[in-house]
């Protein structure tokens, strides 16, 4: 067989499994450069598919399959936004009015700028999704204009401008915390601690009592009396020259010390004779869904649970705590139920890595069957999409958790590394499809007008969210600056945000503004775009 050279662009058009993975995995390399520690992440995986497909329009990924990653990162965000989402509506409303005010606002804008500088509405769609670095609105106005490149080339122009503003007003608004602080920043969660406490003399109270006293805000472990230890239960009666250990936040401690008496440095957990203390995986598919008091811990093993941790946050156990695969409770327990407790929770990373693939199949085909429902407005037809339509149902299912025996919630790492994969796999298929149309806008006049149009979003938008959110709702820096992060669901804003607040000793309160507004952003911003895309 004669020699044929073969040149390396046409040897990955003609292997286009080949070309998506290289386009991956130099979106990777790209998204993991760190500028004053700041980094592109995801987004990475876009300008790797606008820079190749630039050099060579041939070198574009199929369409199919950005449309698959899509609805695998929509779906996942919802199931891990649905618990706090829905229980946080009644009490956050108007932090959720203001997010809406402003977004409705940016949508105003860039249709004002779309019309002063002459802009498509192609151009003025992806410059609102762009501006607030938005993949869902992305996709959104370009199915509404049946797969155009123009919302790409607006959206890849503004990208970049909508990070940057975002992370200016973010450190303004921490800014503004420090030189104000309002009542807000007065009730900061507390990290959790351990502590011992030995009852004072003369105290004969239930456990039951105390903890009625604390609405839950205390879990109490082990209890120490004459030299031996047993697990805490609620119908103990405490006498004085009782040990008693405990996990509460650290502004409890103080409170139970004057209810019961003086904090010591005994740590009970050093003796492990009789009871053990371990840090066990849920990993049984039948207990995801369930509350923690269901579990009647103390009844089945003598045992009790202090912390649940998920993900990279510990929460304080409590009865009404619902359970999802892939949480790790720790647990005090006599020594020979230990291994019963464990077999009883699962215990297993194998099944951590497991997904209940009848559930999240069904899942992602009910978002999609969502999704295409065609509606009229007038003379233009409106749909969710491939991107809100996952989201809202991944929203309902990850509240629901599970039904019957199908677990609607994946294990927590298992729903990281699906959201990445399909993340990336979005961004570098879109990318890969509109690099010459990238270059083309770039070289002519309305470059330098996407440029400005963003600026002009970004700016209105940050600046109206930061008075609403200051001036109005009187919010703390630390929870303003998460609502923005949440706002442009960008979590390069989220992550230089806690990076700000660790100097502080951390503050809970950025991520929890973030996870409360991050879906009602994401599904606006998926309808505004379409509406500009349609207008």
């Amino acid at each position: 067989m004669p020699y044929r050279r073969v040149s390396v662009i046409t040897f990955l058009v003609d292997r286009p499994i080949l070309l998506v993975f290289v386009v991956l995995a130099a979106g990777a390399a790209l998204g993991a450069v760190k500028v004053r520690g700041v980094s592109l992440g995801p987004a990475g995986a876009l300008f790797a598919g606008l820079a190749l497909s630039a050099i060579d329009d041939r070198l574009s990924i199929p369409e199919e399959l950005g449309t698959l990653g899509l609805a695998l990162f929509t779906y996942t965000i919802g199931l891990s936004s649905g618990p706090a989402f829905f229980s946080s509506l009644r009490t956050q409303w108007r932090v959720l009015l203001a997010v809406g005010a402003s977004l409705v606002l940016a949508g105003g804008v860039a249709l004002v700028a779309g019309e002063v500088f002459s802009l498509s509405k192609g151009l003025s769609a992806g410059l609102f999704a762009g501006s607030l670095t938005n993949t869902p609105a992305l996709a959104a106005a370009r199915e509404a204009l049946d797969g155009s490149t123009e919302p790409v080339v607006g959206y890849s122009v503004a990208y970049a401008i909508g990070v940057l503003g975002m992370l200016v007003a973010a450190a303004a608004a921490l800014r503004m915390g420090r030189a104000a602080p309002n009542d807000d920043d007065r009730d900061v969660p507390a990290a959790l601690v351990a502590s011992t406490i030995k009852v004072r003399p003369h105290i004969q109270m239930s456990l039951a009592e105390i903890g009625a006293q604390f609405q839950g805000s205390a879990v109490f472990a082990r209890i120490e009396r004459d030299g031996e230890q047993m697990v805490a239960h609620p119908n103990f009666l405490l006498q004085g020259g009782d040990l008693i250990s405990f996990t509460s936040p650290r502004d409890v401690v103080h409170d139970l010390e004057v209810i019961l008496g003086d904090r010591v440095a005994v740590q009970l957990s050093d003796d492990r004779s009789r009871l053990d203390m371990r840090r066990i995986v849920v990993s049984n598919r039948q207990l995801a869904g369930q509350r923690l008091g269901s579990l009647d811990l103390y009844t089945r093993f003598g045992a009790v649970a202090t912390r649940l941790r998920r993900g990279d946050v510990d929460l304080l156990a409590h009865d009404e705590l619902v359970l999802m695969p892939g949480d790790r409770l720790r647990i005090v327990a006599p020594r020979p139920h230990v291994h019963e407790i464990t077999r009883f929770l699962g215990d297993s990373e194998r099944r951590l890595a497991e997904v209940d693939a009848v559930g999240f199949m069904a899942g992602i085909a009910l978002g999609l069957l969502l999704g295409a429902i065609e509606i009229g407005i007038g003379g233009a037809t409106f749909a969710l999409g491939n991107a809100a339509g996952p989201l809202l149902v991944g929203l309902v299912l990850g509240r629901i958790e599970r039904t019957g025996p199908v677990v609607w919630q994946p294990p927590y790492s298992a729903n990281l590394a699906i959201r990445q994969l399909g993340t990336i796999l979005f961004l570098g298929t879109v990318g890969s499809r509109a690099g010459g149309a990238l270059v083309d806008a770039l070289s002519s006049p309305a470059g330098l007008k996407l440029v400005v149009s963003a600026v002009v979003v970004v700016a209105v938008t940050a600046i109206a969210m930061l008075l609403i959110g200051r001036r109005l709702l009187g919010m703390s820096g630390s929870r303003l600056a998460g609502s923005i992060a949440g706002l442009e669901t960008q979590p390069a804003v989220l992550a230089f945000a806690n990076e700000q607040v660790a100097d502080r000793g951390g503050d809970d309160r950025v991520g929890t503004a973030y996870a409360l507004v991050f879906p009602l952003a994401m599904i606006l911003k998926i309808v505004i775009a379409q509406v500009i895309a349609l207008l």
